[in-house]
């Protein structure tokens, strides 16, 4: 009996969660928690996709009996100035220098380009529908 429980003593037990640093990107990816890990797994919402670079400070859930699985779920936002900062309820979806703001106010892009595929709806609207009612519109004020 006292051998299974040196055993359990023996056991360093790990913390739940870490902050880390990514040394390689990708998925996986391998992070700095005092020691590199490699091969670590990217855990992100359902339906959104990201990658980590390398130097990005990230949150490592660990995961398994003895928290022995680390599981990268998350990247610390970078250092912003007071002008970008996210007012409550909005979200911001960056990646380099393309940016989308949801907030209050609506919609904003920032970036080279906007790429969309599939069907897409403004107000119930087909995209091409909004698109004539806003030509008939501004034809018809200037025919007048």
């Amino acid at each position: 009996m006292w051998t299974s429980n040196r055993k359990r003593e023996g056991l360093s037990q790990e913390c739940a969660a870490d902050q880390g640093i990514v040394t390689l990107g990708g998925d996986p990816a391998a992070v700095y928690l005092g020691g590199e890990r490699r091969w670590v797994s990217l855990y992100t919402p359902g339906g959104y996709q990201w990658r980590p670079k390398a130097g990005d400070k990230v949150l490592v859930v660990k995961a398994g009996d003895h928290r022995e699985i680390p599981c990268l779920v998350g990247k610390r936002p970078d250092e912003l100035s007071e002008e970008d900062e996210l007012p409550p309820g909005s979200v911001r979806i960056h990646s380099g220098t393309g940016v989308v703001l949801l907030d209050e106010e609506g919609l904003t892009l920032q970036g080279d380009e906007v790429a969309l595929e599939g069907d897409i709806t403004v107000n119930g609207q087909s995209l091409q529908s909004y698109i004539q009612n806003i030509v008939y519109q501004v034809l018809a004020s200037i025919m007048g």
